[in-house]
């Protein structure tokens, strides 16, 4: 029988149908020009019954970019096309906000006419990257970003969240976390910097603060969610004083007052094994606004998560790729369908793998 999962949820002024969130989700759909389009906005659609969508992770600048076929939102034929996702999930009573991304070193030169990737530290992931122009390719040694030029990519990310105002989404979510450009800052084993944006947590913390101090000119604090991987190995990720880190990211952000804090607590997507996990409950002891858990939930344990305090929306990311009824399915006790194969996932397959997974019948 459904609990508070399928309840509504007051969120800084929407009222959310449920508490279902829908995870962002790279399905790389966007063609090589990285513009939105009318197939995007029938998958959004078809998932408009979540209480929030948070979009697939969106570029903020061509430096940003390193995913083939990801989307992007600054120019302004990614701005058009982003509009009719929106309004597709406006016209269905849905609310969706748009998450921005910046990989970071976690790209590569192909992405970049040859340039390297920008990163805190010229510090290499060590593994291969499978998602460039050039087929999967060793990750390379990125180039530490001038401290005269991170004002820039902060006025990047202010100038992002402008545009997805313009667009129409109901705020964004800025993308902290899986080992991209700004938890390349947070974290000790990627931020070896010694100026003011390296050494001490709190300088560590500083491009994310100056990032949301930005953000916030553009939208109210309410309007923006900050998404965190304290406990995630992926990307070649993990600090020995992450505890440490991510309690004073939490004390900071319980100041800041965001639409949410995004942990992926659940240890499905990798554990760096470095200490005792971060749970919810780590993070409701400092902070104190709209918590939302992420990582190998089931109906039951999202329903006991937020029946114990713990969380007070839980995100589905994998089930939603072949269940956009998965509210519907909840709800009426259905059974999910089969997880979709990972070939289908990131490949530019068209509508195959993407809209084709029917509703419950």
């Amino acid at each position: 029988m459904a609990g508070e999962l399928l309840t509504s949820f007051s969120l800084s002024g929407l009222k959310l149908k449920n508490r279902v969130v829908m995870a962002p989700l790279t399905r790389a759909r966007s063609g090589s020009g990285r513009i939105p389009n009318a197939l995007m906005a029938e998958y959004y659609l078809q998932r408009a019954s979540a209480g929030v969508i948070i979009s697939e992770a969106t570029t903020i600048s061509e430096e940003a970019n390193g995913w083939n076929e990801s989307p992007g939102i600054y120019t302004d034929e990614m701005e058009a096309g982003w509009r009719q996702v929106v309004r597709a999930v406006h016209q269905a009573g849905g609310v969706i906000f748009l998450q921005l991304w910046h990989m970071g070193r976690a790209s590569h030169s192909s992405f970049h006419q040859g340039r390297a990737c920008v990163a805190p530290s010229a510090i290499r992931i060590d593994g291969v990257h499978n998602h460039t122009p050039a087929g999967a390719q060793p990750y390379e040694v990125p180039r530490a970003l001038e401290t005269s030029e991170i004002a820039r990519v902060v006025e990047d990310y202010r100038r992002a969240a402008e545009r997805a105002k313009s667009v129409g989404f109901d705020g964004v979510e800025i993308h902290a976390a899986n080992g991209y450009l700004i938890d390349q800052f947070l974290q000790s084993k990627t931020n070896h910097r010694t100026d003011e944006y390296g050494g001490s947590v709190a300088n560590r913390y500083r491009f994310l603060g100056e990032i949301l101090a930005s953000v916030a000119t553009v939208l109210p604090a309410g309007r923006i969610g900050v998404r965190l991987s304290p406990n995630g190995v992926f990307n070649d990720m993990g600090s020995a004083d992450f505890r440490e880190q991510f309690t004073y990211v939490a004390e900071r952000l319980d100041e800041f007052g965001p639409a949410w804090m995004h942990v992926m607590d659940g240890l499905a997507f990798g554990f760096h094994d470095l200490g005792k996990p971060m749970t919810l409950s780590d993070f409701r002891a400092v902070y104190r606004g709209t918590l939302m858990g992420n990582c190998g939930y089931t109906q039951e344990s999202a329903e006991q998560a937020i029946a114990e305090g713990r969380a007070d929306l839980i995100a589905f990311g994998r089930p939603y790729i072949s269940n956009p009824d998965l509210v519907e399915r909840f709800r009426n006790g259905w059974e999910l369908a089969p997880q979709a194969p990972m070939s289908d996932w990131y490949t530019p397959t068209g509508a195959r793998g993407y809209v084709d997974f029917p509703a419950h019948a």
